[in-house]
């Protein structure tokens, strides 16, 4: 028993003994659920098919009803980032929520040799020309992302002191990212286009598995890779190249495999 889908308001007056819910429409027919069964004369279509041309179709049997639009995905908030558990690094890129671990030992031995590093001469103006607040893990709120880059450093004509402030919303003038196995395709993927739309000049990838440092810098709203530096390398990297950064230390106590 099948009804064709034209004039179907009216033949659903015909169909008493069957309640709306157990009707279905399959392949230009209105048909009882209990009478679903394929049958030479009605055409078996692929479940795939079915779904793409958002009809009813029957596969081996088994009917699948006409498809639904899925609902609205649900963009993340800054309230999800602060549930997020304490050991863990919550941040949004696009409205998805991004929860990582925290730092492995290589990861974290290179972003702190390299705060050591950096901080006397350009935070302090200790052997260096000063002129930067640099600070690590920063939460910066760029437009709708909340990022958690590993390091972060802002010109002090931009921003001469801290407030008591959960996070920031100034762009920085510079952003280092260390990556890890877990982390590397989002850093690269999701977080550098944020980088480049909120305008951040300069962008540090340090790898500590990898033993190298790629130094971009922001040119016409596309990043530019100026070098890659290796493994024991001494370098001039912009724009910290007013000193000369001795790479081999974020490494040399790392021991791997």
């Amino acid at each position: 028993m099948a009804w064709r889908r034209e004039g179907s308001e009216r033949n659903l007056k015909r169909l008493g003994a069957f309640p709306i819910a157990n009707l279905m429409f399959a392949d230009d027919y209105l048909v009882p659920l209990a009478r679903m069964p394929p049958h030479p004369g009605r055409a078996v279509v692929s479940r795939s098919s079915a779904q793409a041309k958002g009809r009813g179709g029957c596969v081996d049997g088994s009917w699948y009803p006409e498809s639904v639009a899925e609902p609205a995905r649900k963009r993340a908030t800054y309230e999800d980032v602060i549930s997020a558990p304490p050991h863990m690094v919550a941040e949004i890129v696009d409205g998805e929520l991004h929860i990582s671990p925290r730092p492995g030992a290589p990861h974290s031995m290179a972003a702190s040799v390299l705060a050591t590093e950096l901080g006397p001469p350009f935070s302090r103006g200790r052997g260096g020309p000063g002129g930067w607040l640099l600070l690590i893990e920063p939460e910066v709120h760029l437009g709708p992302d909340i990022l958690v880059p590993d390091y972060g450093g802002w010109r002090r004509e931009r921003m001469p002191f801290v407030t008591d402030v959960p996070y920031f919303t100034l762009t920085p003038d510079w952003i280092c990212e260390v990556l890890s196995p877990s982390t590397e395709r989002t850093d690269r993927a999701d977080k550098l286009p944020v980088y480049a739309r909120e305008g951040v000049r300069h962008v540090w990838l340090v790898n500590p598995l990898q033993r190298t440092l790629e130094v971009l810098r922001l040119e016409s709203g596309r990043w530019l890779t100026l070098a890659v530096h290796r493994d024991d390398a001494r370098v001039r990297a912009e724009p910290f190249d007013a000193i000369e950064l001795e790479l081999g230390a974020l490494w040399a106590d790392v021991r791997i495999g």
